[in-house]
């Protein structure tokens, strides 16, 4: 990236990801993909017996069998959108209804090549009776190169947005590879929290307040900090300021003898790449 590589991605939103599922199609692909025959038929008896029915004013309408849909977990959805990598030469990364494609770009046939797999998405999605929503799609290219023509892949026929940062999983990734669109909403949500424990626990006791610090802000503050962790004084700051506001208010003062978010940031990187080492 550092020497004016680049990446290009494009972020796809499912519409109703999961009430849009058809139990038949879900059964029969789980069954083809070599899952045991036992299984299969507990799958088919938890999915075909689901019901509803409409309450309006007071009423109920008839219950009819649901004919689509799985729980809104990872599991099920996964194992029917698995195949959506086939045919495709790009990277495409999945997480329950999240979907990121992308590709490094290093001549106008890596784009070519992107917007293929873009259409193949397209007629998948035809054949899997999904909806991709073109409104909540976004591309977006990843480089630290200053000069920068605009993308122009589309969706059917309309033009993917060109957007300057994407949410990956929780963490928001900006075009030249800064983390400050992503420190921002993470201080600002852990401040929200902090001022909820404020009002809260305005007359707990320290042990209290500290511990609430460490089980609402702390999960905030380090979600995936081993991949963002931030190297300008400002962001690093932005953070600390976090944490001395939560010492200042448990103890009453601006100090503690905490592990500072740099050193567990640190240890977290290091942990990461040791476990990516070591496999």
């Amino acid at each position: 990236m550092y020497n004016g590589d680049r990446i290009d991605a494009f972020a796809i939103d499912f519409s109703k990801a999961f009430d849009l599922v058809p139990h038949d199609r879900l059964l029969m692909k789980i069954a083809n993909s070599g899952v045991h025959s036992r299984l299969v038929a507990w799958l088919r008896e938890f999915l075909l017996s689901r019901t509803q029915r409409v309450r309006l004013g007071g009423q109920l309408s008839e219950v009819a069998r649901a004919t689509s849909g799985v729980p809104q977990g990872p599991l099920l959805f996964l194992a029917y959108v698995n195949d959506i990598r086939r045919n495709t030469v790009s990277t495409i990364r999945l997480f329950a209804d999240d979907c990121l494609v992308y590709r490094k770009i290093i001549n106008n046939e890596d784009i070519e090549k992107l917007q293929k797999d873009r259409n193949r998405l397209g007629e998948w999605e035809a054949e899997n009776a999904m909806k991709i929503n073109p409104s909540k799609c976004k591309a977006v290219r990843l480089t630290r190169s200053r000069v920068k023509d605009p993308l122009n892949y589309t969706l059917g026929d309309q033009l993917i947005p060109e957007m300057s940062s994407c949410k990956c999983l929780g963490i928001i990734l900006r075009s030249e590879l800064s983390w400050a669109d992503h420190v921002n909403y993470t201080v600002k949500k852990a401040c929200k929290a902090l001022h909820f424990i404020m009002r809260v626990l305005k007359k707990g006791n320290s042990s209290t307040k500290h511990l609430a610090y460490t089980t609402l802000i702390y999960p905030i503050l380090e979600y995936g900090f081993a991949c963002w962790d931030p190297y300008w004084d400002r962001q690093i700051h932005a953070l600390d300021r976090v944490q001395k506001k939560v010492a200042e208010f448990a103890y009453r003062k601006k100090e503690s003898n905490w592990e500072t978010l740099l050193q567990r940031r640190k240890i977290s990187r290091i942990c990461a790449l040791f476990k990516a080492y070591s496999g």
